[in-house]
């Protein structure tokens, strides 16, 4: 319950704080590339249950029929404006929304497309999915630099599934056991942090 208070107070402060920004941004993206402003995809949710992740669009438009459901490196379909949201995790913004409509928490493991949640063993699958997912948590502060770390890969699609998904697997797993609201408080802050860097 505490975690769902701070979780609502902190989604309504972010998004009336954040507001400016999200016209601002709104403004650069149909500015810079034609197709909508949101981006939306269906992720795994707590128990399995799909919805949809809001994020700013930083691609070209019906990019996931133009590759992989992971970028690598300077990805080609990113548009220009979209290389610099994602490098200070502008993008992620309107996930504030997500948390706000209860289908993600602001710290939780990272929601997957249902691709890669399948590719989890069924015990860790039925665990990680106990919990909302969320927008940050110390596997995506590990992994910030995922997509060139997958550019120096001759198969980014069997290195993420066979060299980054155990990893990302056991800081969820350690997240679901130890999980708390002042321990969500410190990734929090460790995000920010990371982030200004």
């Amino acid at each position: 319950m505490a975690k769902r208070l701070f979780d609502i107070f902190f989604s309504l402060l972010g998004i009336l704080i954040l507001l400016p920004f999200y016209l601002i941004i709104a403004i650069l993206i149909k500015r810079d590339s034609p197709g909508n402003v949101i981006f939306k995809q269906k992720r795994v949710g707590k128990n399995g249950h799909e919805f949809h992740v809001y994020k700013f669009r930083t691609m070209v438009v019906d990019a996931e029929s133009k590759g992989m459901k992971i970028t690598v490196g300077r990805d080609p379909r990113i548009t220009n404006l979209g290389h610099f949201l994602r490098k200070y995790k502008l993008d992620e913004l309107p996930q504030i929304f997500n948390v706000l409509f209860g289908s993600m928490s602001f710290v939780g493991p990272r929601p997957e497309v249902k691709e890669y949640i399948d590719e989890y063993p069924e015990a860790v699958r039925k665990e990680v999915l106990s919990v909302k997912p969320g927008i940050t948590d110390n596997a995506s502060i590990e992994f910030r630099e995922e997509s060139n770390i997958l550019s120096r890969s001759p198969d980014p699609r069997k290195t993420y599934i066979e060299d980054i998904l155990p990893v990302k697997q056991r800081y969820y797993l350690d997240y679901v056991r130890d999980r708390s609201l002042l321990g969500d408080v410190k990734i929090i802050i460790k995000t920010i942090w990371e982030v200004a860097r």
